[in-house]
Order: C-alpha cells, then sequence, then structure tokens
C-alpha cells in the first residue's frame, strides 16, 4: 500500500487550503450515520383497545361507616359462621365409626370430650364460708387448678368475689374452664393465694428464691426501662406540631412530673426519680441505688393480693410508676390507706381510664397524628382496661375505704 503525500507546511497549496471557505455539505448523512440502533428488533404499533363501556359513569366510593354497632354486629355474624363450622365438624366426626385398632381408647376419648363440652353446673352462687367468701358451683366449691384448695376471698373484697361467679357463670362448658385467657380473673386471684402460701410456708428449707423475691427482682427491672419515663426527643424544625397543640415530649413529661410529685410526697417521700431516656440517647439510664432500695424495700412490704395486682399492672402497662399510682388510688391496705380518696376535696380519683392514657401516651400521639388501625389499637386498648380493671378490683375492698 502506497503511504499517503505529505503536503509541506509552507507550500502554496497549503496556504490556499487554509483561506479557502468552509461549505456546508449539500447531501445530508444517511441516517444509520446520525442515529444508532440499539436493537435490531424492528418497532410495531401498539394496538390501542376499543372503549366498550356504556352507560353513566360508576358513582364514587362512599366509605362505610365505622362505627362500635357495625363492629359489634359484623363480630356477630363471624362468631355465628364460626359456630355453624363447629357443629357441623361435631356432626362428622360423631358420624364416623370408632376405630377398630383400639376401641376401648376411642370410646374413652369420645367419652371425656363430651363431658368437657357439657357444663356441669347449673348455677353459680358467693356463699360466706367460715369467714371468707366462696364461689359454689351448685354445691361444689371453686377450687385452685394446681393445688385443689378451695379458692376463698376475704370478706373485705364482696365485688371481687362477685366478679368471680359472673366469670364462671358465663362459661358454658368445662372445656373452657381450661384455658386461662377466659377466666382471667380467677387466673389473677389464684397467683395472689400462691405467693400467700409462699410466703406461710418456713423460708429455711427452700432452696430456689421465693415467688415474691422473683416478682420485686422482675419489677425492679421495669424501673429503669419505665414507659413514663422514656421521653422523646425535642422536636425538629421541620416537626414543630401545630400551633395549639402539644409535642410527643411535652404530653409525656408533664404526664411524668404529675406521678413523680404525687409518689415523691406521698408514697415515697424524698426519693429523687428522674427520665430514663432524654435527649437524643438511645441507651436507658438507672435511677440512684438509694431510690432503688427505698422502692425494692416498698414493693416486698406489700400484702400477697397487693403484689399480684401490682404485678399485673405493670406487665400490662409496661411501667411500674403508674401501676404503683393506681395501686395506691385503690388498695385497701396500708399503702393506701388515707392516700388519694378525694372525698374532701371533691377531686376526682386517679382511675383505670387515666392509668391506660399514661400508658399509651405516645400510641394515642402518633394515631391522632396518622388515624387508628382498625381491630388492632382499639382491641389494644380495651384489653388494658380489663387488665388494670382487674388489678383495681383485686386490691380494692371495704376494709380501707
Amino acid at each position: 500500500m502506497k503511504p499517503p503525500t505529505r503536503i509541506p507546511l509552507g507550500s502554496a497549496i497549503c496556504k490556499q487550503l487554509q483561506h479557502a471557505p468552509i461549505k456546508p455539505a449539500t447531501t445530508p448523512l444517511p441516517l444509520i450515520a446520525r442515529q444508532r440502533q440499539i436493537h435490531t428488533t424492528p418497532t410495531t404499533p401498539a394496538t390501542v383497545s376499543p372503549i366498550h363501556g356504556s352507560g353513566p359513569p360508576p358513582e364514587a366510593p362512599v366509605p362505610a361507616a365505622d362505627s362500635a354497632t357495625t363492629r359489634l354486629e359484623r363480630r356477630k355474624k363471624q362468631a355465628e359462621l364460626l359456630e355453624k363450622a363447629q357443629a357441623i365438624r361435631q356432626q362428622q366426626s360423631q358420624s364416623q365409626p370408632l376405630s377398630s385398632a383400639s376401641p376401648f381408647s376411642a370410646r374413652k376419648k369420645a367419652r371425656d370430650s363430651n363431658l368437657l363440652k357439657k357444663r356441669f353446673w347449673k348455677d353459680v352462687h358467693v356463699h360466706e364460708v367460715e369467714g371468707a367468701w366462696e364461689v359454689h358451683l351448685d354445691t361444689r366449691p371453686l377450687r385452685h387448678p394446681t393445688t385443689k384448695d378451695i379458692v376463698r376471698v376475704p370478706l373485705s373484697k364482696p365485688l371481687l368475689a362477685a366478679a368471680l361467679a359472673v366469670e364462671w357463670d358465663a362459661l358454658v362448658s368445662a372445656q373452657q374452664a381450661t384455658r386461662q385467657h377466659l377466666i382471667p380473673l380467677t387466673s389473677l386471684v389464684c397467683r395472689a393465694l400462691d405467693i400467700a402460701d409462699d410466703d406461710s410456708s418456713p423460708s429455711p428449707s427452700k432452696v430456689s428464691e421465693s415467688i415474691r423475691d422473683g416478682i420485686a427482682a422482675m419489677l425492679m427491672r421495669y424501673l429503669d426501662t419505665d414507659s413514663l419515663l422514656c421521653w422523646a426527643p425535642p422536636p425538629r424544625a421541620d416537626d414543630l406540631p401545630a400551633e395549639g397543640s402539644q409535642s410527643l415530649r411535652d404530653l409525656q413529661k408533664q404526664a411524668a412530673e404529675e406521678v413523680v410529685a404525687f409518689l415523691t410526697s406521698c408514697v415515697w417521700p424524698g426519693v429523687e426519680i428522674g427520665p430514663v431516656l432524654d435527649g437524643e440517647s438511645i441507651m436507658p439510664r438507672g435511677q440512684p441505688e438509694v431510690t432503688r432500695q427505698i422502692i425494692q424495700g416498698w414493693i416486698a412490704g406489700l400484702s400477697p393480693w397487693e403484689l399480684a395486682g401490682l404485678e399485673r399492672g405493670v406487665l400490662a402497662g409496661k411501667g411500674l410508676l403508674g401501676a404503683v399510682r393506681l395501686l395506691v388510688e385503690w388498695s385497701e391496705g396500708f399503702v393506701g390507706a388515707g392516700v388519694g380518696d378525694g372525698a374532701g376535696g371533691g377531686e376526682k380519683r386517679f382511675g383505670v381510664e387515666e392509668a391506660v392514657r399514661l400508658a399509651s401516651i405516645e400510641v394515642d400521639w402518633q394515631t391522632g397524628r396518622w388515624g387508628e388501625v382498625e381491630d388492632t389499637h382499639d382491641v389494644e386498648k380495651e384489653d388494658l382496661r380489663r387488665q388494670l380493671g382487674s388489678m383495681v378490683l383485686l386490691v380494692s375492698g371495704t376494709g380501707g375505704r
């Protein structure tokens, strides 16, 4: 191949090329030179389907009525459908023949299941027997499910005995009595009786720690992570509350100051209680050692009924201070004597609704901004009311009021 001829820079031809005007190309570049194909498949136009609709446009959707009556009717229908399905399954199981491999065991199992499905009592009564209240299923006294001892309620707690009777009268079969969630008040009373039996047994023969010591250690762990003392950080510039409303931190701080002021003046005088989470910190800080010793000693001196009620309130509300406030307000023992009656000044007593508000400040604030999830937030709040109400029923009575 012959190399190209080079033109010297000082030649006349080079000078003419430098001063010659540049003319635009008269022939356009081919399409393939202007565009670069990124695929080789030929393009096809889209097929547009014709509109077959006729008539007026549909009406705008109307939101369903969200009320307690509507939800109650829907749940009743669901319960009826569930009962029908259970009845159909029972008929199918009864129509099937017994197993030929073990006819005796199959008959015994069927007989036991039929007995559990039936309610062996007709009426439930409350009787005073030897200085205590007893719940009788016809003529049989209610017994502890583990120790088989008769459940005896002090005479100063007639409402608790009546509530136990109502709970057992609502059962429709003996099988329901084996489910703890259907007899929550009975379980709570039995817990208090277990604590009383454990306290009366001789301590030198025990190898493991007592029930009272275990409950006290568990409750003290909740003091360092009390939900009432965990405050949100200050709101930022882009998250300021609306005019006339309070931030989450302000609500938490205000509620905590009211409860702490009451406890440090009426229950634990001179005790220093501070927030466990404040600002931007993520690790909770514990209370002073003197504060822990005073509160732990106070818990150790509670009666079995008060200790069982406090345990229920702390586990339900995820905090110790709110449960103590409710316990002191309604207890008939020495810890509640003359505290928070409100009879003289006409002030409203600290009740279940106030305790629920303390335990759900953050949830209420969030649902107020973003809305409430049906069958979730309302169910949790009703369950919290039920558990704190059982605590009030357990510790209250006519002895201290």
